[in-house]
């Protein structure tokens, strides 16, 4: 899936690529009530299957990323699968393949550390949950974080916004 940045002001575009989670497995996977969404023996979790998606967008709701979109004409979910057709012969996806910087890279682990500079970290915090990938994202030497909550927090701050009190999480029994 590719995002257009600001359609109106620029042509320029980002790839909006699935994480893969894993604990908890797929969260948008979890919430299909007809299992559209599948998630192949390797942990890579499927687009829906057009012949089963009803259209709920439950999947939307429940990604931590935000990855899946919703084909409103197609009433579909559509997301990263992470060009299964290619990564199941051992091909790079397209955007790693594409990318001409080299920001998105496919690999496996012991092969990043050989290549690559930086500190790759698979767990996402969001404030006190987190969320576990198949996907990683490359932070400075030393990070050993990744927390959304706090980025916002500092964001805030930058922009003179108010300080947030945190909620605790609850569930309704």
């Amino acid at each position: 899936m590719v995002d257009f940045i600001d359609r109106g002001m620029s042509v320029a575009t980002q790839p909006t690529i699935c994480m893969h989670c894993e604990d908890p497995v797929a969260p948008c996977a979890q919430v299909c009530p007809v299992m559209a969404i599948q998630i192949t023996p390797d942990g890579v979790v499927q687009m829906a299957e057009p012949s089963r998606c009803i259209g709920c967008r439950n999947c939307v709701y429940a990604c931590p990323f935000g990855v899946p979109k919703f084909d409103i004409k197609a009433r579909l979910m559509k997301k990263c699968n992470l060009c299964y057709d290619r990564t199941s012969q051992d091909l790079k996806p397209w955007c790693a393949q594409a990318c001409p910087t080299q920001a998105l890279w496919y690999g496996d682990y012991e092969e990043f550390m050989n290549q690559r500079e930086g500190q790759p970290i698979n767990v996402t915090n969001y404030g006190p949950q987190s969320v576990r990938t198949r996907v990683y994202w490359v932070l400075p030497e030393g990070t050993t974080r990744f927390n959304i909550a706090d980025l916002l927090q500092e964001a805030r701050a930058e922009v003179g916004g108010e300080q947030q009190e945190q909620e605790e999480a609850w569930v309704l029994s």
